[in-house]
């Protein structure tokens, strides 16, 4: 069972732009979608670019599923599991992520 990391605050989330935070050394882009307010946090690393780029990428959906576009290669990787959509042999982690009193916070393993 793992506990809950505060990264951030609410308040530096813009709908629709994702942010990047720090849990344990690892990066990891956290999405706030304007339609909804609901939140998605996945790894940062572009495993194609290698390079931790993904917070800088748009958000989207394809097919009714949430992406991300990454600013480099422009593959896009779902919201909700990770996956890429051009290429299923590529994948990244997600994390749980809730907002606590203000805080946005993550779930570490």
């Amino acid at each position: 069972m793992g506990n809950w990391v505060t990264v951030c605050q609410e308040s530096d989330l813009t709908p629709g732009t994702g942010v990047c935070a720090l849990l344990e050394g690892d990066q990891v882009a956290i999405f706030q979608l304007s339609k909804n307010k609901s939140l998605y946090a996945i790894s940062n690393y572009d495993p194609i670019a290698k390079a931790n780029v993904l917070s800088r990428g748009l958000t989207g959906s394809i097919n009714d599923e949430l992406v991300v576009a990454s600013p480099i290669y422009k593959q896009h990787f779902s919201l909700q599991t990770g996956r890429c959509i051009e290429n299923d042999d590529q994948t990244i982690k997600i994390y749980k992520v809730r907002i606590d009193s203000g805080n946005v916070q993550l779930l570490k393993d």
